[in-house]
């Protein structure tokens, strides 16, 4: 009995990965390996399997802390522990990871941004610790309560420096990117800069742009990150720490995107552009028109990102992983970004006069 309900059970998921209304099932066959540098020699370590947990001091008593797919981090001070968001994926392991080389308490909290999946086991740190957060976070997490999220107990607008047991962290906010309220936390002595969700190193990034909000601002804020002077770059994701090369090359990776976002833009959503697509198909099937208007410029953008060679002779699946299974996605979200975000270099004249715009 209980093996036959496996089995239906086995036999639903496998109907899902081959429903005709939903995305395709991808095989693994079909696409590019991450390259060498994407897999570091931890993941396969016996102490990796056992505790779920990664911890590696940086330098000078600022630890980072990985799953292997979240990142976090602490810095270990004179008076006590500052420890850097709790995502729920590391939860406790990041507790068994500050003790593993600290005996001193958990003192302050600092909160990257709002988002659950980096900060949704902060309910885990000792009560009364001192959280810090940007006002922004203070306000979503008042609007939208979580038990496992405590409310910040200090915010500030745009800079506050954590002064604490001989340590120094400066806290900066640019402007909304990944999400309204996330913050660059910088440790200028170990120069180790804490930036969620912009760059996760040696890859291409997640989905749509890391799911983000403010897309200009996300793309933005490779070249926010590369203002300051670090040596380390945790980026919330996925294997390792990175460097200002890690930085240098996802902003070139997207920048090649915004290039050809903008080409695939002029060609085929200009009046006349999409006009073709709209005129296809029976006026009681709009959508067709419009999901074949928007994921031809989408395929358009894909293709030419895949089959570029770039600046150092590779393609981006030799430098960056990911790039086969999410370049779609991320042209998707360009393509929609640019139109929304961005100048449309013009609009409809009176009557039916231009057509060398973005509709």
């Amino acid at each position: 009995m209980k093996d036959s309900m496996k089995e239906q059970k086995q036999g639903l998921h496998e109907d899902f990965y081959f429903t005709k209304h939903g995305f395709e099932k991808a095989d693994w066959h079909d696409h590019a390996p991450s390259p060498q540098h994407f897999q570091p020699a931890y993941l396969s370590t016996p102490e990796f399997q056992k505790n779920g947990y990664h911890c590696e001091e940086l330098k000078d008593g600022f630890y980072w802390v990985t799953s292997g797919g979240y990142d976090a981090a602490f810095f270990v001070t004179d008076e006590g522990v500052i420890a850097i968001d709790a995502p729920p994926i590391l939860g406790e392991n990041m507790l068994a990871a500050i003790e593993s080389v600290t005996d001193k308490p958990i003192v302050k909290v600092v909160y990257s941004h709002w988002h659950s999946d980096h900060i949704g086991a902060a309910s885990m740190y000792p009560e009364g610790v001192e959280i810090i957060a940007h006002e922004i976070t203070r306000e979503l997490l008042t609007r939208f309560p979580d038990k496992l999220r405590p409310v910040p107990t200090l915010t500030f607008e745009d800079k506050y420096v954590i002064e604490f047991g001989g340590k120094k962290l400066e806290l900066t906010y640019k402007g909304a990117n990944h999400c309204p309220g996330n913050i660059f936390i910088y440790a200028p002595v170990p120069k180790v800069l804490v930036k969620i969700d912009i760059v996760s190193p040696g890859s291409c990034a997640f989905m749509h742009c890391d799911a983000s909000e403010n897309i200009s601002g996300w793309v933005e804020a490779h070249d926010q990150i590369l203002e300051f002077d670090f040596d380390f770059l945790i980026g919330g994701h996925i294997t390792r720490w990175g460097t200002r090369q890690d930085v240098i090359t996802s902003r070139e990776y997207f920048h090649d995107m915004l290039a050809f976002a903008d080409e695939a833009l002029m060609q085929w959503s200009t009046p006349n552009g999409a006009g073709i697509f709209f005129a296809a198909n029976p006026v009681d099937q709009y959508s067709v028109g419009t999901v074949n208007w928007i994921n031809s410029m989408v395929n358009y953008v894909t293709e030419k990102m895949l089959s570029k060679v770039t600046s150092n002779g590779q393609k981006w699946e030799e430098r960056l992983a990911g790039v086969t299974t999410n370049t779609k996605y991320h042209a998707y979200t360009i393509v929609e970004s640019t139109r929304t975000e961005r100048t449309h270099k013009g609009y409809q004249k009176r009557g039916t006069g231009g057509s060398d715009y973005f509709i």
